[in-house]
């Protein structure tokens, strides 16, 4: 629905406190239990890859029904999904906190995706439905907030309540978020989109392409990755000959679009290899315990949640080109700095996190922004569903990737002439890499979406 002024909607800022209230719990629901699963595979005698399935089915879960909450929103009341959704997400929360089984965790985290899923559906669709493109960016750059601080918060609470208590508690946290249903009810509006039908045969061709291929990236399985590809081509020749199909064909034909996402796909990427192999060096090589590598990384995760609204600011003040090329260059004068002092004083690390860690942020925000232009009144639903779905494909192929190069010995070479441990040359090898890829990241971008100076010359259709 495209805004008529240049003034939120009724209820806009209000909703925006409340949306970031929620994705605190949501991120710190998807980061904690990382810590706890070596504590869960001991309790129940379980191989990593079975406990593994904590992280996977959660993951698989949510991103499928990001982009089908965002499908059903074209459709539905945004309120009506978010009750279900939260409800459904403490109801997950309550079968974990109850489990004595292993199963019983599984079906927990499981209801909790299909629950929590609905949350970075609706952190997309709020402000482009009640904020207008002229001060979007700072619309999104309150949800980066949330997302900031609940990455933040995640691996610390986690040690805390573990410390204090069983990891069952952990469940517990979330079911907070039910607090918040009331003020969604609240402040959220009746607007639905047409009475339409869904294609379900669509919508679970996307299902099993989905979660067949997040399996194939995690697992490394060539023959899942050929399922998945199959699914695929029967995914697209659904969509092509349905009346309704569950994604437009059109929305791919828009080449604004379909470039923003390659150029997110390659962020998304950049930006969860940062938290991914920061504990891995710091761990091995600087050798400190868990609890301190949470603290090594909390101020860059708190300095991204408190600078998130200014980004927004600049954004809508300088265009996204702007914060697009300032991003990129924190990013990649983070992890250069990263590259050359790995392994060196863990409070110098801590300091370039903060610039790596803000500049993804930044990043986020300009290319959440960029792509929700992009979009007419009814893409955009499925369209930012799509684009969230794509974050979670980009970090499992990210995380595997790296996983893999770690897993090798370590490189005789190194990328940046300056370490002489060998020890921390593939540390090293992978921060330069990833510096890098933030380069092409900007050149895509302004191939397709211009200069700094292109402000208020972007497209902007919802």
């Amino acid at each position: 629905m495209e805004t008529k002024s240049n003034q939120p909607k009724p209820n806009g800022e209000k909703l925006l406190r409340v949306l970031a209230v929620t994705l605190v719990f949501s991120v710190m629901n998807a980061s904690m239990f990382n810590v706890v699963l070596p504590v869960i595979s001991a309790e129940f005698n379980l191989t990593p890859s079975k406990v593994s399935w904590i992280l996977t089915g959660y993951m698989i879960l949510y991103a499928i029904g990001s982009v089908t909450f965002g499908k059903l929103a074209d459709k539905y009341r945004l309120k009506d999904l978010l009750t279900f959704g939260l409800i459904f997400f403490a109801l997950g929360s309550i079968v974990g906190l109850m489990a004595t089984e292993y199963w019983m965790i599984i079906l927990g985290r499981v209801l909790q995706a299909a629950g929590a899923s609905v949350i970075p559906a609706t952190a997309m669709i709020i402000p482009i439905r009640y904020f207008p493109p002229e001060t979007r960016g700072r619309a999104l750059g309150t949800t980066a907030i949330g997302l900031a601080l609940g990455a933040a918060l995640g691996p610390i609470v986690s040690g805390v309540v573990t410390s204090v208590a069983s990891w069952r508690f952990l469940f517990f946290l979330s079911v907070l978020p039910l607090i918040t249903l009331p003020f969604f009810r609240k402040y959220l509006d009746d607007d639905k989109g047409a009475d339409t039908k869904i294609d379900y045969l669509g919508g679970g061709l996307l299902a099993g392409t989905v979660s067949i291929l997040l399996l194939a990236i995690t697992q490394g399985n060539l023959v899942l990755g050929a399922v998945g590809a199959v699914l695929l081509i029967l995914f697209i020749w659904r969509i092509r000959t349905a009346d309704e199909p569950f994604i437009q064909p059109a929305l791919f034909k828009n080449k604004s679009y379909t470039v923003g996402l390659i150029v997110a796909f390659l962020a998304t990427s950049v930006s969860f290899g940062l938290p991914f192999i920061t504990p891995q060096f710091l761990a091995k090589v600087n050798q400190l315990p868990p609890a301190t590598i949470g603290l090594i990384m909390f101020p860059g995760a708190v300095a991204a949640a408190i600078l998130g609204r200014q980004g927004g600011r600049l954004a809508d003040e300088k265009g996204n080109p702007f914060l697009i090329y300032m991003s990129a260059t924190f990013i990649f004068v983070g992890f250069i700095l990263l590259s050359t002092f790995v392994g060196m004083s863990p409070y110098l690390i801590m300091v370039f996190l903060v610039l790596g860690s803000v500049g993804l942020t930044f990043m986020q925000i300009a290319l959440s922004n960029t792509i929700s232009r992009q979009l007419t009144r009814e893409q955009t639903g499925v369209g930012m569903g799509l684009f969230s779905m794509l974050n979670f494909i980009a970090g499992a192929t990210s995380t595997t990737l790296i996983g893999k190069m770690l897993d090798y010995h370590a490189p005789s070479f190194h990328l940046n002439p300056v370490p002489s441990n060998p020890n921390v040359f593939i540390y090293s090898n992978i921060f330069v890499v990833l510096a890098f890829m933030v380069l092409i990241v900007a050149a895509l971008y302004r191939v397709q979406f211009g200069s700094a100076s292109a402000k208020g010359k972007q497209p902007s259709k919802a």
